[in-house]
C-alpha cells in the first residue's frame, strides 16, 4: 500500500512538471524526457506518457493510469527553465517526492512574466528595430514603434476580454493596420508596407512553428500537427486584420 501511494505521488509530480512545461511553450520532447527522467530518479518502473498541446496521460506500469488536462498555453521560457532544474536536482537526489511537488506548486502559482508596461515599449523597440532589418527607412522607425506599441496594447486588451486569442490578434491586426494608414496618410509614415511588418512582428507566432516542426522531426506527429495549426490561426488572424485595411482603402 505505501509503495502504491508513494507511486501515485511520484505520477502527480511528473504531471505537474510536463503540464507546466507545456503551459510555458516546451516542446513535447522535452516535456516527455523531463517526466520520464523524473519517473526514473523515484523508481525503476516503467513509465509510459502521451502528451499533446490540450492533455497529457502518464502511466507507472503496476501504479495505475493520471490524466491532466490543459488549458491555457503561453510563451515562458523561464517556467522551462525552472522545472529543469528541478529534475535536475531530483535526478541527483537532492529533492524528495514532496519537496518536489512543493518546489513545482510554488513554479506553477508564481508569474515570473515581465509586467505589460515594460511588454509594450518592448514590443515597439522591437518593431522599429524589425522595420530597419526589412530594410525600411529610418523615418518610419518612431511611426513603427507608435503603431507597433498600441497594437500590442490592444492585442492584451482584448484577450482579456475575449479567451478566444485568435478574435484579439484579429482585433489587434485591424488596429496596426489602420493606425499604418492613418500615419502613412498623413505624412508621419511613408513606407506602409514597411511599417505593417515591423508592426505585426511581436505577433508572429514563432515559437509556435519552431516547436512545431521540432515536434514533427521527433515523430511526434498529433503535438506537432495542433501546433502547426494552432500557428497557422495566428498567421492568417493577423494576415486577415491587416487585408481588411488594405481592401478598404
Amino acid at each position: 500500500m505505501e509503495s502504491k501511494i508513494n507511486h501515485d505521488e511520484v505520477m502527480e509530480v511528473c504531471l505537474l512538471a510536463g503540464k507546466i512545461m507545456m503551459q510555458s511553450g516546451a516542446e513535447t520532447y522535452r516535456v516527455e524526457d523531463t517526466m520520464r527522467h523524473i519517473a526514473n530518479a523515484f523508481g525503476n518502473k516503467p513509465s509510459h506518457s502521451y502528451v499533446t498541446p490540450t492533455g497529457i496521460v502518464f502511466s507507472i506500469d503496476g501504479a495505475g493510469t493520471k490524466v491532466s488536462g490543459i488549458s491555457a498555453r503561453s510563451t515562458d521560457l523561464k517556467k522551462v527553465t525552472i522545472v529543469n532544474s528541478i529534475s535536475r536536482r531530483i535526478s541527483s537526489g537532492d529533492l524528495s517526492v514532496k519537496e518536489a511537488y512543493h518546489a513545482l506548486k510554488q513554479v506553477e502559482a508564481v508569474d515570473i512574466a515581465y509586467p505589460i508596461w515594460m511588454q509594450i515599449p518592448a514590443a515597439a523597440l522591437a518593431s522599429g528595430c524589425s522595420l530597419i532589418m526589412f530594410k525600411g527607412g529610418w523615418n518610419d522607425f518612431i511611426p513603427a514603434c507608435i503603431v507597433s506599441g498600441l497594437g500590442f496594447s490592444s492585442l492584451v486588451f482584448f484577450h482579456r476580454l475575449v479567451e478566444i486569442k485568435f478574435f484579439a490578434e484579429i482585433l489587434a491586426s485591424l488596429i496596426i493596420g489602420l493606425l499604418s494608414f492613418f500615419f502613412v496618410t498623413n505624412g508621419i509614415g511613408h513606407q506602409l508596407d514597411k511599417i505593417i511588418i515591423g508592426s505585426v512582428m511581436p505577433m508572429v507566432p514563432g515559437l509556435l512553428i519552431t516547436n512545431a516542426v521540432r515536434d514533427l522531426m521527433a515523430g511526434h506527429l498529433v503535438s506537432g500537427l495542433s501546433k502547426g495549426a494552432e500557428a497557422f490561426l495566428t498567421a492568417f488572424a493577423i494576415g486577415a486584420g491587416v487585408a481588411v485595411v488594405l481592401t478598404l482603402y
